[in-house]
């Protein structure tokens, strides 16, 4: 692999966005309707729930991060599905560029657009909503991690799809981070799934994130190992993914 072909990837993507309000304009619009949605959904339960009981870090924290999830997944999907629009993904591999250097450029591209999603969700929740990620403590760089890892892994995936089924496929792409959120246990504890799911759910990396912010809000006994295997799992799926793309 040359690193001067993945940074002109991510170049060629830097480009497209500067130069495009419909690219950057949603990277800020759907963030903020999600946040304040689920926002004013939280203080609402605040004002019905028994008090003490803060929702504000449980509800919205917990959809923050998976909108994070999601936002970095798009961001590998998205912009390789415009290759494919545009009819430019021939283009691309018309020259001595390699699947893992166009795809590592597309991972770069988006760090960057998470970046700057999460960036406003975190403005947004906490001078609006009051939401301090002070109360995750040191955890919420590891469960960042993990989330980031397992959205590149998403993206990874959905793009291999279409490699392999064809542009028609993307219609099994776009649904992914919503066919896994029930068995991750998003909004609820993994406890109250049927044991089928819960098997399903301890594969699942993000699983782990979203059980182990639960116990630190709730002042709960946590092993914070178990963030190990939600990595290790992560780390498995983007091989899994990458190859599945390249063979």
């Amino acid at each position: 692999m040359r690193a001067r072909r993945i940074a002109a990837v991510a170049l060629r993507q830097f480009y497209l966005y500067r130069g495009s309000p419909t690219r950057t304009v949603p990277l800020f619009v759907w963030v903020v309707l999600d946040i304040t949605v689920w926002g004013f959904v939280s203080r609402y339960l605040n004002s019905v729930a028994s008090p003490g009981y803060n929702f504000v870090p449980m509800l919205l924290g917990t959809v923050l991060l998976w909108d994070f999830l999601t936002r970095v997944m798009q961001g590998v999907s998205t912009a390789f599905l415009e290759d494919v629009w545009s009819r430019n993904f021939l283009n691309m591999f018309a020259s001595p560029l390699l699947i893992s250097e166009y795809v590592l450029g597309l991972v770069i591209t988006a760090i960057g657009t998470s970046v700057v999603g999460i960036f406003a969700m975190l403005v947004l929740a906490s001078t609006v909503f009051g939401l301090s990620f002070f109360v995750y403590g040191l955890a919420l760089i590891p469960f960042i991690a993990v989330l980031f890892l397992s959205g590149i892994a998403l993206g990874i995936a959905g793009s291999a799809m279409v490699l392999r089924l064809g542009p028609a496929s993307e219609w099994f792409v776009w649904p992914l981070p919503a066919l896994i959120a029930p068995f991750v246990g998003v909004y609820y504890p993994v406890s109250v799934l049927p044991g089928w799911m819960q098997a399903v759910s301890h594969v699942l990396a993000p699983s782990y994130v979203f059980e182990g912010m639960r116990a630190i809000i709730r002042h709960a006994p946590w092993d914070p190992s178990n963030l190990l295997i939600g990595f290790a799992l992560s780390v498995v799926y983007i091989f899994s993914a990458g190859i599945s793309s390249a063979v």
